[in-house]
């Protein structure tokens, strides 16, 4: 029982290696003449010139798309044909023409371990098959192309947002060999990076670009590094539609109030509070595309508070004039009132008139005697009012005093209530605009 057994396992074993002998001698059919000469013998896990020094990658980009420029994440995405050329001399073969493989023979080929820097998520196109292609030259010079879509983190300045730029990186690494095996540069310098030209971005506008070549510094060692920046400006045209002209709007609404009557309680509270939950409702919705946790005073939130202040100050006007309009006297009683008052200054300013003209003449009485240098003793009535022109100056001045504070309490004070619009509709305008000449220069211009 046992013998049969085993004898079974025995036939089993050699069908097995006959159909494993048979299927390489199908492979090895089917790989044409000169690449099974080439395969011979190669080892893919050794890289190019492996005793004898770094192997030259040349690297060039083809930017398909830049899919989605994300503030929340602070990232893009972007479709790239990423192109390597290096020169492996185990791989020369006789002939003037080159020769295109299958993506799939990249497995026995020994290719470089360039990774994106900072991707946050990268695949490669498998439809139909993987997008792959391998190309051999005589001189043993390989092509290897991939296509890509990968999510790169960019760290971007919303300071000025909408009106920032923003310099974004694609960075190429090599994982494993450090600058003693692997050397990365660009074929063409700048001109490595193309496809950007017939570029259209949803909310920006590519101003320049540019590549540059780097060493990463790890503890492991340095690797070779290869950088493409490219510096994107915000179309602002949209934010302008969208928020700029309904917040200033808004304020141009909330000034409606000045030209109501002011016995119209309902209709001036009414305007004045719906502006008041409009602009907050529209600032809520500015900020819905922007980071939740940001340290960032953005331009467009500057903006809006400025809105904001101007919207609740036309609310906190009506509210003070109301409230002047219950302390003060009517208006048939407004002209009274302030003859009233007229009449009580001239009063006061007799009153410290006659004062000074009693001081000045003492002192010009003085003035006389020191001139005549009389040394005689002074009369009885001389030297009672020279006593009594020392009180009347220190009198003068304080009523000087006096009247200058009375007369600040009375610019603070209210006559007519119906002035304080007459006020704000003019200078709230005024300001509103020179703060936006303030705003739009600072902005645009530094």
């Amino acid at each position: 029982m046992h013998l049969c057994s085993f004898v079974g396992s025995l036939l089993l074993l050699l069908f097995i290696s006959r159909i494993i002998d048979g299927s390489v001698a199908s492979t090895e059919e089917i790989l044409p003449p000169t690449i099974q000469k080439l395969m011979k013998g190669y080892n893919k896990y050794l890289r190019p010139f492996f005793d004898n020094g770094p192997v030259t990658v040349g690297m060039s980009l083809d930017i398909a798309s830049i899919d989605t420029i994300s503030e929340i994440n602070m990232d893009y995405t972007a479709t790239i044909f990423l192109r390597q050329r290096w020169t492996d001399e185990r791989l020369c073969f006789d002939g003037n023409k080159s020769l295109s493989l299958d993506g799939r023979l990249v497995e026995l080929l020994w290719v470089p371990d360039t990774f994106i820097v900072d991707s946050k998520k990268s695949f490669l196109h498998d439809i139909t098959v993987e997008n792959r292609l391998i190309r051999i030259f005589p001189n043993g010079t390989v092509l290897y192309a991939l296509r890509i879509t990968t999510t790169v983190a960019c760290s971007m300045d919303l300071t000025k947002y909408p009106m920032d730029r923003q310099t974004c990186m694609l960075q190429l690494e090599s994982w494993g060999y450090n600058v003693k095996d692997v050397v990365f540069y660009w074929t063409r310098g700048n001109q490595s990076v193309s496809g950007l030209d017939h570029l259209q971005l949803a909310q920006y506008t590519l101003e320049d670009h540019y590549t540059s070549e780097s060493e990463a510094v790890y503890e492991t060692g340095n690797y070779p590094k290869l950088i493409f920046h490219f510096k994107l400006k915000r179309s602002i045209l949209y934010f302008i539609l969208e928020t700029y002209v309904p917040s200033s709007a808004l304020v141009v609404l909330s000034w409606v109030s000045f030209w109501i009557s002011q016995s119209s309680v309902p209709a001036r509270i009414c305007i004045g509070v719906t502006t008041v939950l409009t602009m907050t409702t529209l600032m809520m919705g500015a900020r819905t595309s922007l980071p939740n946790a940001n340290c960032f005073i953005k331009a467009i939130d500057v903006y809006l508070g400025i809105c904001f202040s101007f919207i609740f100050g036309a609310l906190i006007e009506y509210a003070v004039a109301h409230f002047c309009t219950l302390h003060q006297p009517n208006a048939a009683n407004a002209y009274m009132y302030g003859q009233e008052m007229q009449e009580r200054e001239e009063e006061m300013n007799g009153i410290v008139n006659s004062i000074g003209s009693r001081a000045l003449r003492a002192r010009k009485r003085e003035e006389m005697l020191s001139r005549m240098g009389s040394t005689s003793n002074p009369t009885p009535s001389e030297s009672k009012e020279e006593i009594n022109s020392q009180p009347q100056s220190r009198c003068t001045k304080c009523m000087s005093t006096t009247r200058r504070i009375i007369r600040c309490l009375n610019c603070c004070k209210v006559e007519n209530p119906h002035y304080i619009d007459n006020y704000s509709r003019l200078s709230f305008p005024l300001s509103f605009v020179f703060i936006n000449l303030l705003y739009w220069t600072y902005y645009l211009y530094f």
